[in-house]
């Protein structure tokens, strides 16, 4: 067979393929002893509905109701399904509705006022649902608890239980009723880096008796998903040793106590509502998730003996944990199976429950990832996975393959080994792709995810440089064809490389990060002062966001950029790359821009997702001098003319 050029692959993952059927599927949750889930599609452009094991015909909520929230931004868990009425979030207008699961029409819970809802759980005493909520008032915004008392048929104001902090989170009755524990944390942390764990004491009614009283936390400390034990003990996760470990409260006014100290994450950067890594199984045994040394693994842990016992599962990646007391549910990963949602019995057999994608690949189609640790410049190591080129139809030639980086957004989260296409649609067409946990990425411990305080735009740029840079000195790719891509933190990652480094010949940010002040300036609440621990504080510390904002440093890139931005994005907003690109045009440096109606921060969109995969890998083979085998799309390029002298 004679041998194709990389890139040029005709490959089984088209972004039709990858699309088909294609769900995602997250919050798995136990009501009543039946478990829901929320699913979203890219066919009804990202609306997400709520489902069960009854697999409806578009899902519990019907259209046009899109179940999601907006609080903090990036919402989370916005449902919950009680005395056969599912209680949601509508993504349009915020108000909280309940559906009853018999059929007839959604019913409004909450007025037309601009306030937005999100977490949704259940009072354990039948006194209502617990919200957190978040309203726009004389400028500014205010986050708050409360409990709505789910009256039929009445229009009710959730009665606010607590407020003051600029944040809320978990709000988690005990099973008597007579407590409430929550999350708070202020501007100046997020809540990965402190927040403060709060039991309050309820009236009969779930009205607050007294003040409130931490109980773990505070500055330099996070605490993660609060829950009580059915006895009444209050369980949640602390980092107060640099790893997120179980700790025990056994009773109101005793110190917590450490359950399962392990050099392990155990907690999760609270990113979204309702985010859970633990659960009870029965009174004496928790299922937990964990990070170790960058491994995620699931186990049991017996409070009685200490003992934690890993389930052997054909899985390596778990999002979302609940149990109905026999069985565990969450949706997991591998390396060469889709995300699905399962049902795992407490010796590690699995039951597949929904499959988030219907597309059949053939043998041989899939590149397997490789752990890959390397140095870093200045003497530290960080941490990625590493794919080779894969495709069994195709013949390879000899030469090295180009390579493109992914920097993840976050810029906490962590990528993991399990299947994602979005890999796979570069390996199935000739590309290598090194997916990188900078410095910073949540999985290996405190220290790994501050070693960015202070630095982004600096260590996770280098930390990118430098596995391109290692797999250039093994003689894996080819040095003159490496090209990187990222979305959110991950594009500010992008525009730092080209401006700073020269390892790169092309680069695509998606909805990306150019100028930090801009962006410090410019964004929603939930990370209006994140900046201020990535960075510095301004106006002290200006020179530095100036210094690190590619914006300012246009005229130092020689590598073309694909600016692909969703128009209703108010993370970053499409000022962030329209300003990059006119200062490129500016000093003559070539780009494109796509800009998306519709799209907010990521896209759902199928024709979204389907135009910008196309639009990259031709981007990538104008750049490279390669014609893909899939439909081509036209570019509309600034600085044409000084393409082919780059």
């Amino acid at each position: 067979m004679t041998p194709q050029p990389h890139g040029t692959w005709p490959s089984p993952i088209t972004p039709e393929a990858l699309l088909a059927g294609a769900r995602t599927l997250a919050f798995p949750e136990v009501f009543e002893g039946r478990l829901y889930w929320m699913e979203g599609t890219p066919e009804e452009k990202g609306r997400t509905t709520v489902q069960d094991l009854s697999l409806a015909a578009g899902g519990l909520i019907p259209a046009p109701f899109n179940v999601r929230s907006r609080v903090h931004e990036y919402g989370g868990r916005a449902f919950a399904v009680i005395a056969g009425r599912a209680l949601f979030v509508n993504f349009q207008d915020q108000r909280l509705y309940a559906q009853p699961l018999a059929g007839g029409d959604a019913v409004a819970l909450t007025a037309d006022d601009g306030a937005r809802w999100g977490e949704c759980v259940p009072d354990s005493q039948g006194r209502g649902l617990w919200l957190v909520g978040e309203r726009e008032q004389n400028g500014k915004t205010d986050n708050f608890l409360a409990l709505h008392p789910l009256s039929e048929g009445a229009l009710e104001e959730p009665e606010v239980v607590a407020s003051g902090h600029d944040f809320y989170a978990s709000p988690t009755p005990s099973p008597d009723g007579r407590c409430l524990a929550y999350l708070a944390w202020d501007q100046g942390e997020m809540p990965w880096d402190g927040a403060v764990l709060y039991r309050q004491r309820l009236t009969p009614e779930g009205r607050p008796e007294g003040d409130p009283v931490a109980v773990a936390g505070g500055q330099g400390t996070s605490v993660f998903q609060p829950g009580w034990a059915p006895e009444g003990a209050l369980l949640f996760m602390d980092d107060r040793t640099g790893w997120w470990n179980l700790y025990e409260q056994a009773s109101e006014g005793e110190a917590p106590r450490a359950c399962l100290p392990r050099a392990a994450e155990f907690g999760l950067p609270l990113w979204q509502l309702g985010m859970r890594s633990w659960c009870f199984i029965d009174d004496q045994r928790i299922a937990c998730l964990w990070f170790e040394e960058g491994h995620q693994e699931l186990g049991v842990f017996d409070r009685r003996s200490g003992a934690l016992t890993p389930l052997a599962t054909a899985f390596d990646h778990f999002d979302g944990l609940c149990s109905d007391g026999t069985q565990l549910f969450t949706v997991a990963g591998a390396r060469t199976t889709f995300p699905t949602l399962v049902a795992l019995a407490l010796d590690g057999r699995a039951e597949i429950l929904r499959e988030s994608s219907t597309l059949a690949l053939p043998e041989g189609a899939l590149a397997e990832p490789e752990a890959l640790t390397f140095a870093t410049a200045d003497g530290e190591t960080a941490h990625g996975y590493f794919y080779a080129p894969k495709n069994a139809s195709v013949t390879a030639p000899t030469a090295p393959p180009p390579l493109l980086v992914i920097s993840h957004g976050g810029p906490t989260a962590a990528t993991s080994p399990a299947l994602n296409l979005k890999v796979q649609f570069w390996t199935s067409r000739g590309f290598a792709v090194l997916d990188v946990n900078y410095r910073g990425s949540t999985g290996y411990g405190r220290s790994y995810r501050d070693a960015l305080r202070g630095a982004w735009g600096a260590r996770d740029v280098s930390d990118c440089v430098d596995g391109a840079k290692a797999l250039i000195k093994a003689g894996r790719v080819d040095p003159q064809r490496c090209a990187i891509r990222g979305s959110s933190a991950g594009g500010l990652t992008v525009l730092g490389a080209l401006a700073f480094h020269d390892t790169f010949r092309a680069g695509t940010s998606l909805y990306g990060v150019t100028d930090l002040e801009a962006l410090a300036t410019d964004t929603h609440k939930f990370e209006a002062r994140y900046l201020d621990l990535l960075v510095g504080p301004l106006p002290e510390t200006r020179a530095r966001y100036r210094a690190r904002s590619p914006r300012y440093h246009a005229d130092q890139i020689t590598a073309p950029v694909l600016f692909l931005q969703g128009l209703e994005d108010r993370v970053v907003p499409p000022s962030q790359p329209e300003a990059m690109i006119a200062a490129m045009t500016e000093a003559g440096v070539p780009s494109a821009y796509l800009p998306f109606p519709g799209e907010q921060h990521g896209f759902r969109q199928a024709e979204t997702v389907r135009t910008a995969l196309l639009a990259e890998l031709s981007f990538y083979g104008r750049v490279f001098g390669f014609t893909p085998a899939d439909p081509p799309i036209d570019l509309p390029f600034a600085c044409e003319e000084r393409l082919n002298t780059l």
